[in-house]
């Protein structure tokens, strides 16, 4: 397969086994800048394999992945990791906040990580939590707010550095259908008002409902969903 011409990041041919099972064989994916794009198929098929390789969170056992025409195999370690603070952000199940500190610690913790003052870093993140409807718990912990409202603090983490690309596992797994169309209303509006790509992993229909294109993971392979007539 031959990349999209403008891709932000392009896969092709990724295999991944773990032991004699293949995860991915074969599996080609591409996005582009702005695009939302969700992964879908069912438990098991490799959706949330394919999307740790593509974050270079894994490394697949062969192909590439080329991303802003760099090839992430060819990066170290630590040139990854500073690939996934500064221009990757992440949003997951259950959402992974630091128990031990405030909401908007916690979104701030990025910009801390990467060297940001605290005072910067929290006035950053306030912004954040305004434009995700949860500036109101600033001063909370993870605890004491609900499900849907850690979700939101979650997505203002995962934007707070201005990423180009956007990783989300199952995002509203965890919440009611009000409070998971709410959470995927506002983290599309915000990747589309910043530009970002969004890769969003889903077994769920009305949240894929949410992306530009599908993309179905099956027998180890990524295909393009056919649009309806």
């Amino acid at each position: 397969m031959t990349p999209p011409a403008g891709s932000l990041l392009a896969a092709e041919d990724l295999r991944k086994a773990y032991g004699p099972t293949f995860a991915l064989d074969g599996a080609d994916f591409s996005i582009h800048p702005g695009e939302v794009v969700a992964v879908m198929g069912p438990s098991g098929s490799g959706k949330s394999t394919l999307l740790h390789c593509l974050a270079g969170i894994i490394t697949p056992d062969s192909g590439t992945i080329r991303y802003d025409g760099r090839e992430l195999s060819a990066m170290s370690d630590s040139q990854r990791s500073a690939l996934r603070r500064t221009e990757f952000g992440f949003v997951f199940q259950f959402g992974q906040l630091v128990p031990e500190l405030t909401c908007v610690e916690n979104v701030a913790l990025p910009l801390r990580l990467n060297g940001t003052p605290r005072k910067q870093a929290e006035r950053t993140a306030l912004g954040w939590m305004e434009r995700l409807e949860v500036d109101g718990l600033a001063g909370k912990r993870p605890g004491e707010v609900s499900g849907g409202q850690g979700q939101r603090v979650a997505v203002a983490r995962s934007l707070v550095t201005g990423p180009r690309l956007l990783f989300a596992d199952e995002p509203t797994g965890a919440l009611d259908s009000l409070n998971g169309e709410r959470v995927m209303e506002l983290l599309t509006e915000a990747a589309r008002a910043t530009n970002a790509a969004v890769v969003l992993v889903t077994h769920e229909a009305r949240v894929a409902a949410y992306s530009d294109r599908e993309v179905v993971v099956r027998d180890g392979k990524a295909q393009d969903m056919e649009p309806a007539v």
